[in-house]
């Protein structure tokens, strides 16, 4: 064949097509795709949150026709103690759920990758931190279940029994304040500290090595290595952590429904266990609506604020400020 004929065969096959739609000559394509997501964001999302605001207009006992009632739900909210009383208590749950598990995780993370990995191998550190994470894919009902036997009241509780052997009878933890309170903080910490270190190894595996040594070989203890280093390089990664830990604890029921179940007298009790009695214990489905659209509203606000301190503090290290 001819260098002629070659040329012309070329110019006469058609033009390749794109494999991905270009830009102005082919945007339905990418609608196609985002349709899928679009309709398990509407099925799942938006008709029971535009259900669930809906009810809060409403009395509701979950048969029936729902009564519009207007605004008498929340009304009744504002000077309903027990709403109150659960959202003081979202406090200590943040603090379990959030405080502790981020600088507790901060610090085993940073220990694991820095002193154990670099000592014992990436092998010892890893199986570290898959032990850490462990409670993290327990099923509450389990967990539940092991911190029922251990903190039963009366001598059959092996906690119990442990203060036996040093002559101190036995005490009810669950049936008490403030020990039904610290036994359920020290399960949320138990439970939510394998996350935080799981983040934060990762995110310390794009940290160059060198610089530890560099650091090291300049005099730099192991506290300042942290400040300097670890905080700085994996300060995303704090951010998502202590967001996702906080509406993780605003929203917490499994651990609270599983050993407490809001008591004793209220005292554990939370805005979603509330919100899941009135709905089916109470069965006031409105007033329960209504508690959970506060709790959502509550979300929200906090993950604005979030993300905007995050940009914030982003523009201004872009700056060099």
């Amino acid at each position: 064949m001819t260098v002629t004929e070659t040329r012309a065969l070329r110019t006469s096959l058609p033009p390749e097509e794109p494999s991905i739609p270009q830009r102005g000559t082919g945007r339905a394509g990418y609608w196609l795709y985002l349709l899928p997501g679009f309709a398990l964001l509407v099925v799942i999302i938006i008709v029971p949150l535009v259900w669930n605001l809906l009810l809060t207009f409403t009395d509701w006992r979950g048969v029936g026709t729902p009564e519009f009632i207007g605004l008498e739900n929340w009304a009744a909210i504002l000077v309903d103690e027990d709403f109150w009383t659960s959202f003081a208590n979202s406090v200590w749950m943040v603090l379990a759920m959030v405080v502790v598990p981020t600088v507790v995780g901060l610090f085993v993370a940073a220990a694991l990758f820095d002193v154990i990995g670099r000592k014992f191998g990436g092998k010892v550190a890893s199986f570290l931190r898959a032990t850490y994470y462990l409670p993290q894919i327990l099923p509450a009902a389990v967990a539940g279940i092991v911190i029922g036997w251990i903190v039963r009241p009366g001598g059959d509780g092996a906690l119990n029994q442990v203060l036996g052997i040093v002559g101190i009878g036995p005490i009810d933890w669950l049936g008490q304040m403030p020990s039904a309170l610290i036994v359920l903080m020290v399960v949320l910490v138990w439970v939510q500290i394998g996350y935080p270190v799981v983040v934060f190894m990762a995110a310390l595996q794009r940290v160059d090595p060198e610089l530890y040594e560099a650091a090291e070989l300049d005099g730099a203890n192991w506290g300042q290595r942290f400040v300097a280093i670890t905080m700085s390089i994996i300060r995303p990664e704090i951010f998502v952590v202590t967001l996702t830990c906080t509406i993780a604890a605003l929203k917490v029921f499994g651990p609270v429904y599983v050993i407490t179940r809001g008591g004793p007298a209220g005292s554990t009790l939370v805005p979603a266990y509330y919100a899941y009695q009135e709905f089916f214990t109470k069965r006031d489905v409105g007033y329960g609506a209504t508690i959970a659209t506060v709790l959502t509203i509550l979300v929200v606000i906090v993950s604005i604020i979030f993300v905007r301190v995050q940009n914030s503090l982003e523009r201004k290290e872009r700056a060099g400020l």
